[in-house]
């Protein structure tokens, strides 16, 4: 498995990976007829337009294999100043194979080389206990709790969580490759 930045032609292959990954991870904590809706469509429109039109200092990285690809991670500075890793993904029916750490891993020492002396956060649904345990075991620390309103109709509570700046892995740090 190599992991690279994303480009125009991974968008399809993306937003399927995303909505597949949804419907696993958020079955039971999100509306059925949400997950069960055009979740691919909405994907596809946020993907084409963040390859597309791309923002400024923005990283999406896939990890790819003969199959395709396997998972992916997209970070954007946010106007506070910090780096939100805001979406991360391995393949459903994958997860647990290591893609999902090497991934966090790039996404972390990408930060860092790009915007450097800067936190990394994230946020998880509150009741997304197996990606909560993922990202702690990962030394994420848990920075703040609020509900999350969508724009679909619902809200949930989610957590966030933070990297600071001093203990986000370099490119050099060997853990982080």
């Amino acid at each position: 498995m190599q992991i690279r930045t994303g480009v125009r032609g991974d968008v399809e292959q993306i937003a399927a990976l995303h909505a597949e990954s949804w419907r696993t991870a958020y079955a039971g904590i999100m509306p059925d007829d949400f997950l069960n809706g055009p979740l691919f469509e909405d994907r596809l429109a946020l993907w084409h337009g963040r390859v597309v039109e791309p923002q400024p200092a923005a990283g999406l990285f896939v990890a790819v294999d003969g199959s395709g690809i396997n998972g992916f991670a997209y970070l954007a500075p946010r106007p506070d100043g910090r780096v939100l890793l805001d979406n991360l993904h391995a393949r459903p029916g994958r997860t647990g194979s290591g893609i999902g750490g090497r991934l966090l891993r790039h996404a972390l020492a990408w930060a860092a080389a790009a915007h450097p002396g800067r936190d990394v956060c994230l946020e998880v649904l509150r009741a997304n206990t197996r990606a909560i345990a993922f990202y702690e075991r990962h030394g994420a620390v848990r920075t703040d709790e609020r509900v999350c309103l969508f724009e679909q109709g619902f809200e949930l509570t989610e957590f966030e969580y933070t990297w600071t700046a001093a203990s986000v892995p370099t490119a050099s740090d060997p853990s982080a490759q």
